[in-house]
């Protein structure tokens, strides 16, 4: 099958835009029984951020796309981290100086920026004028024997061969032309992306490289490396962006597209699978609800189109209150609800005198269940909203008597509504019950009735209706709460 991998830069944390090309990845593995590999790529040492290579593959995990080789799991063809390879780049580099496909460059930095700031000052694109090209033998020889600093290039040759990309179609970027040859290694010893990404995808037998459409102006320059070498390149498929809704570029400094925020705000990673590759394309029709099942079975790469990807983050909490219904509905996966939702609950209102009973599986299941649909985020039901869910009220009987005199009728009217409802409550044949009980009260208008049991069932003066509170409370514990507040 085939080998692919995602190969981030350790410098901060997963965004959507990296979770989307990993899950591309991802999803054409496992559609052809492939390997999905995880390589880090930290050959620009100053920007490493500690901790951010586990971070990624954390987030990998935690999405439930994970590597089958990484850093942390190992495999055949490691190290899976740049750093740990450099042995490989340089003898590579190596090679291409023997075949004269590389020289050494000796030009200082301060000669490279003064090139820079002539050619900015003539309109031009800055570009390294290739002079060390030309050095003979014995010139090489002796600036090394004087000890200077170099770098090693490799020469872009005239006339690049096009080659067909899975997304792009053919395509060719005559890189000599426009650019001056490349630095392959780096004086500390240290490759460039050009390089390293060659050597890496060679010897880990990496077949396909799906990676962002930023590449494809480089992908020449990578083929005449393969060709350097001597090397079979893997095929290539450049994957668009991914942009705001208006078209500009997904911003990270309002920090709002990496993933350790959508995991704190308690959304599903199946929403967010769901959101990046609807926007996108690679499948067969557009429709909100996937499962990574169904992205794996429906996924073609030849159905990838060329457009940007347009993502409406505001849309997220509608994929994630279909996702969250799937879960409520699926037996194993409401029982990691029902923990969740238990804990919740005693961080968000563990000081307010929360009845045990209040936290009982089948108690705690039956609200995930009747509230399905109608919440997008778990957190949801312990906004102030649902309190009277988790919290008991604690009203006397006196406080019922100022609405109405017929406190204990109404009671026990209701109780008796309650065992005779307790197979299956709904909010329509709630409301009728209760105006048809008002009409067997002598003198208490329906409104001083409703307010009655909404202070009796939760303490408060307002929130959602009489009839959506009982059914979300269940038979139980609205009678319950009926009797306590009658005996008080």
């Amino acid at each position: 099958g085939p080998r692919v991998r995602f190969g981030p830069s350790p410098t901060g944390f997963l965004h959507l835009g990296g979770l989307r090309t990993a899950l591309y990845n991802y999803i054409f593995a496992k559609k052809h029984q492939g390997t999905f590999i995880l390589r880090v790529e930290d050959t620009d040492q100053n920007r490493v951020v500690p901790g951010a290579a586990e971070g990624i593959e954390d987030m990998l995990n935690w999405a439930g796309i994970p590597p089958d080789e990484s850093p942390c799991r190992g495999g055949p063809r490691g190290p899976y981290v740049q750093s740990l390879r450099l042995e490989l780049y340089r003898g590579a580099s190596a090679t291409l100086l023997e075949s004269g496909a590389a020289y050494r460059c000796f030009c200082t930095p301060q000669r490279l920026e003064l090139l820079r700031r002539e050619a900015l000052r003539s309109q031009h694109t800055p570009r390294y004028d290739n002079r060390c090209r030309h050095l003979t033998p014995a010139e090489v020889a002796q600036k090394l024997s004087q000890g200077l600093d170099c770098v090693v290039r490799f020469r872009l040759e005239k006339g690049v061969e096009p080659f067909q990309d899975l997304v792009y179609g053919w395509n060719k970027h005559e890189v000599a032309e426009v650019e001056g040859d490349p630095v392959i290694l780096k004086g500390d010893g240290f490759p460039t992306y050009h390089l390293a990404n060659v050597v890496d995808d060679h010897y880990m037998g990496i077949t396909h490289v799906l990676r962002g459409t930023e590449w494809l102006t480089s992908t020449s320059k990578h083929l005449l490396l393969y060709k350097a070498f001597g090397w079979e390149p893997p095929q290539f498929g450049h994957l668009p962006l991914l942009l705001n809704k208006d078209g500009g570029k997904l911003s990270k400094r309002q920090g709002d597209i990496f993933l350790e925020r959508f995991v704190r705000d308690g959304f599903l990673p199946e929403a967010l699978l769901d959101i990046v590759t609807n926007c996108g394309s690679g499948f067969a029709e557009k429709q909100m609800g996937r499962t990574l099942e169904e992205l794996i079975s429906q996924f073609e790469i030849g159905r990838i189109t060329t457009h940007s990807a347009l993502l409406d983050l505001e849309m997220l909490p509608e994929f994630n209150r279909i996702h969250l219904a799937r879960h409520i509905e699926n037996k194993g996966l409401r029982q990691r609800l029902v923990r969740e939702l238990q804990e919740l609950v005693k961080h968000i209102y563990g000081d307010q005198q929360v009845d045990p009973e209040v936290l009982e599986k089948e108690y705690v299941e039956q609200v995930l269940l009747l509230r399905k649909g109608h919440i997008s985020l778990l957190k949801n039901l312990v906004s102030s909203d649902y309190s009277y869910l988790w919290v008991r009220p604690s009203v006397s009987r006196q406080q019922l008597q100022m609405i109405s005199a017929e406190v204990d009728d109404i009671g026990k009217l209701v109780l008796g509504l309650m065992t005779r409802q307790a197979a299956a409550l709904t909010v329509e044949e709630l409301n009728k019950d209760l105006r048809n009980l008002q009409k067997q009260t002598r003198e208490t208008k329906y409104s001083s009735m409703m307010q009655l049991l909404r202070l009796a069932l939760s303490g408060q003066q307002h929130g959602p209706s009489v009839a959506e509170m009982m059914v979300t409370l269940g038979a139980k514990e609205v009678s319950g709460r009926i009797h306590r507040a009658l005996s008080s």
